[in-house]
């Protein structure tokens, strides 16, 4: 048996066992190693366990990850989310399903500092889709356009799926956040305007609104200014140069542990929030150790190296081929989560995707939106089961049968980044 085929063989194994229920993590790690022996001995894997773990973790660019993930929980138990909407509403509250666009908004603005997109779907949810249901909504409405918002955890930076991106790929994490700004803003566009266009196409989904003077008023309390003074010195400070990514984080989880303590967050709450951080960013440096023992597996056998050529041998242009990936992501995405998926699939995709031609930078963002999209698809769609698990007014049938129109708007996107790369590219190119 040829190694190419070996190769192949563990990547499916590694899928097996990650849709049995297997930690991501444990599922790479055992491929990994099993594989390595397979191919180079039992000493060469022995070699290997004792010195890829030590590797992957020691890097400094890695301190980004716990930062980020303190800055996110410490925002979360600042208790900024319920503030966030009400602003929301007073802003879109005027509007036939002015909730709903509401939700969006200020998932946009949580996720910007949470960074987190179960995080901050879960977090929206306790506290939008009870307000939408009491309003009068459907529930397929209020449930879906929560779910949906919650992916801006992911795309709009500081994102914890993009820092993980980048180290695996050895790319600029300050040139992702900026390539993600414009998407981030398009797609918070792109979902208010399914909101807009679901409750025209069937008006019982929102109730009529009140347009006299009890109708909700925009308002910027203490909350919402915070978090937005947040977002701006830790993304500005980045954007500008004055910050490195790693001090942008510094900086970043600081001011959250600061904000928690002038809002008036219980000592118990900054305990779970350490104790939040600490379980999160051990949980994502055991990937990083799979990762790369899965890595190691995979550069070994060649396969990238196989596949590429094929492709390259196919005929295929390189549009007609990054069409193909971002369908095979859009499938892979509705049975397994975003961080498995793209941990599995980089050693082999990332290669591919840079022999044809294509900005890594570009391609990070891609494939964070079409990890976002699986999000929200059923049957493995995380944001789903987290939204009907805070809110069990809401029925999983009644959120999936909500989903479709916030899909096609993240479809959309992904064509126009495909067809339009400046969308996506022209804010790195102005900080290179």
């Amino acid at each position: 048996m040829s190694t190419p085929v070996i190769g192949l063989l563990g990547f499916v194994v590694a899928m097996v066992l990650t849709f049995a229920g297997v930690p991501v993590s444990i599922a790479m790690a055992i491929t990994g190693v099993a594989g390595f022996a397979l191919i180079n001995g039992t000493d060469g894997a022995i070699y290997v366990l004792s010195s890829a773990p030590f590797e992957a973790v020691f890097p400094y660019s890695l301190s980004v990850i716990p930062l980020f993930v303190a800055m996110g929980v410490f925002s979360s138990h600042a208790g900024l989310s319920a503030s966030l909407f009400g602003a929301m509403n007073g802003l879109f509250g005027r509007f036939r399903g002015g909730l709903a666009m509401a939700s969006v908004g200020a998932c946009a603005i949580f996720g910007a500092i949470c960074g987190s997109s179960l995080a901050t779907a879960a977090t929206m949810g306790r506290i939008a889709v009870p307000e939408m249901i009491r309003a009068g909504y459907k529930p397929s409405l209020a449930g879906a356009s929560v779910a949906a918002a919650g992916t801006l955890g992911v795309l709009i930076p500081p994102s914890v799926l993009m820092v993980i991106y980048a180290l695996l790929t050895e790319n600029s994490i300050g040139q992702l956040f900026a390539a993600a700004l414009f998407p981030g803003l398009l797609a918070t566009f792109l979902y208010i305007a399914a909101v807009v266009i679901a409750v025209r196409v069937n008006p019982e989904l929102a109730p009529a609104v009140n347009r006299g003077k009890d109708a909700p008023k925009a308002k910027l309390d203490k909350s919402v200014v915070a978090a937005i003074s947040l977002f701006v010195i830790v993304i500005g400070g980045l954007y500008s140069g004055f910050f490195s990514a790693t001090e942008a984080a510094a900086v970043g989880a600081f001011c959250a542990a600061i904000l928690a303590v002038i809002m008036k967050t219980p000592m118990s709450g900054m305990i779970e929030a350490s104790l939040e951080t600490a379980k999160t960013s051990a949980m994502m440096f055991m990937i990083l150790i799979g990762a790369a023992l899965f890595n190691f597996f995979i550069e070994g056998t060649g396969l990238a190296s196989v596949i590429g050529d094929w492709i390259s041998q196919s005929g295929l242009s390189p549009t007609m081929i990054m069409i193909l990936i971002i369908v095979f992501y859009l499938i892979l995405g509705c049975f397994m989560d975003s961080l498995s998926m793209i941990l599995l699939t980089i050693p082999i995709v990332y290669p591919i995707v840079i022999n044809i031609g294509y900005d890594p930078i570009w391609f990070g963002i891609i494939i964070v939106s079409v990890a976002e999209i699986g999000l929200i698809t059923p049957p493995i769609g995380m944001n789903l089961f987290v939204v009907q698990n805070v809110a069990p007014q809401v029925s999983q049938r009644d959120i999936i049968f909500g989903i479709l129109p916030f899909v096609m708007a993240d479809v959309l996107r992904v064509f126009l980044f495909l067809a339009f790369p400046a969308i996506v590219l022209f804010l790195p190119m102005m900080m290179r």
